[in-house]
């Protein structure tokens, strides 16, 4: 009985964690302006960023050589993006606050993205700029 409370609360801190984690990466990526390259790259044309697109965004960054310094948050904020995706259901009839919040932070998720694809984008013209000027 302990053993299984003891699990729970580690379970309820660990998601706590990961969801102010989460915030707080996708919250520093928000002044950031996704660039018309990335809108061009993704087909948006001139539209304004959709909570559909994190998951273009997605795709495209896995085109792209990853890069060490931004994996770990991608990673989160994929698992953190399907938290708020699942949360946003339940409430969506039950509790109309919450799901207005998890559509902002899904808002800010793609726009994550967005920015994410951008600085890959820039790290694979580097990384090419460097190997076409060792050759």
């Amino acid at each position: 009985m302990i053993a299984s409370l003891i699990c729970v609360a580690s379970v309820a801190a660990f998601v706590q964690f990961l969801i102010s984690y989460c915030h707080s990466v996708v919250a520093a990526f928000g002044n950031v302006e996704v660039s018309q390259r990335v809108r061009e790259v993704a087909g948006m044309g001139n539209r304004d960023l959709a909570m559909d697109d994190f998951a273009r965004f997605l795709q495209l960054l896995h085109l792209c050589p990853e890069h060490q310094a931004d994996r770990g948050e991608i990673r989160a904020v994929r698992i953190y993006h399907s938290l708020l995706r699942a949360i946003g259901r339940v409430s969506r009839a039950l509790v109309p606050r919450v799901a207005a919040w998890t559509d902002r932070e899904l808002m800010s998720c793609s726009h994550f993205a967005a920015v994410a694809l951008d600085r890959r984008m820039e790290f694979s013209r580097d990384l090419f700029a460097r190997q076409a000027s060792i050759q």
